[in-house]
């Protein structure tokens, strides 16, 4: 019954927020300036550290280390996609007035897929043990090609995905305001702009497949596995325009996150012989993201100064 009444608390309190996020906040395109949108990461991330107190008084300070592990896990990966939006909206030009509208779409989509990859992947597990190994050898195999394939270029005309919709829908060649649809002639017409949102969910379902496993290497219990998946996705949106303009200064982040889910796909592969204390597992997490921003940081490259941000 208590898990029941968390379910349903969790589930008003983030319609509450999406609805007061959309209807109330940014109701009107508009461009989201850098210290706005660190304003909303700061507190989205105070949001996710109060409820992890709830969790700790609710739950106990296991599942506590647990939500914040997956949290962390989840947000570092999340930097990664962002840098993939960037590319995206860069080379569909979408202006920035309606960058904040797609996200918000494309993130309300993450959130339905993340609830069903959850729990397949939870029911799978624990109906066939043997996956675990699977899902660990996958992450591992997906850190090392992390490393080796450093230059892979964004071709989003050779993606299946962006090909079948152009195939099955009408597409107006320019943007109509904020509008994914417009009627014209008589007929239905997507916009670039619903072109965009489908090519950013299938981007997320993409990273999904890395990130899931790496969670469910913490912890199995949804609820705990959910409930960070949500809080760092929410916080996606502002993480983006806090962070375009200046990603130069994560060059070494990508590194970071490969030796991470390598050290998640080992935890994973081991498991059954050798337990790693999520304390060990947070602070080596912890430890390997510093490591990876400070390098950032400290190595740019001569005469390749980081660009300032057009927001």
């Amino acid at each position: 019954m208590e898990n029941l009444w968390s379910w349903t608390g969790f589930v008003l309190l983030i319609l509450f927020l999406l609805i007061l996020d959309l209807g109330v906040f940014h109701r009107k395109a508009r461009e989201i300036s850098v210290r706005n949108a660190l304003w909303w990461t700061a507190f989205w991330v105070t949001l996710a550290f109060i409820f992890n107190g709830f969790i700790y008084y609710t739950y106990g300070q296991d599942k506590a280390f647990e939500f914040f592990t997956g949290f962390i896990i989840e947000k570092s990966l999340s930097v990664d996609n962002i840098f993939v939006i960037i590319l995206i909206f860069s080379y569909f030009q979408v202006p920035a007035a309606y960058q904040h509208k797609v996200l918000f779409w494309g993130i309300l989509g993450a959130l339905i897929m993340r609830f069903c990859f959850i729990f397949a992947g939870i029911e799978l597990i624990e109906r066939f043990h043997f996956l675990i190994y699977l899902f660990g050898a996958f992450l591992i195999i997906t850190g090392i090609r992390m490393i080796i394939h450093r230059n892979e270029h964004f071709e989003p005309e050779r993606n299946p995905v962006v090909r079948f919709t152009k195939k099955w829908f009408r597409l107006t060649a320019h943007y109509d305001k904020d509008n994914f649809f417009v009627v014209r002639n008589g007929l239905l017409y997507a916009t670039p702009l619903f072109l965009v949102v489908v090519l950013i969910e299938f981007t997320d379902l993409i990273f999904a497949v890395d990130s899931i496993p790496a969670i469910l290497a913490v912890s199995k219990d949804p609820f705990i596995v959910y409930t960070s998946n949500v809080f760092a996705i929410l916080g996606l949106r502002s993480l983006y325009f806090a962070l375009a303009g200046i990603e130069r200064y994560f060059a070494y982040l990508k590194y970071g996150l490969a030796v991470i889910l390598v050290f998640v796909g080992l935890k994973m592969s081991i498991s059954d012989f050798i337990t790693i204390p999520i304390e060990i597992s947070l602070a080596f997490i912890v430890l390997t993201l510093s490591v990876a921003v400070l390098a950032s940081m400290v190595l740019q490259p001569a005469g390749n100064p980081v660009k300032p941000s057009t927001q």
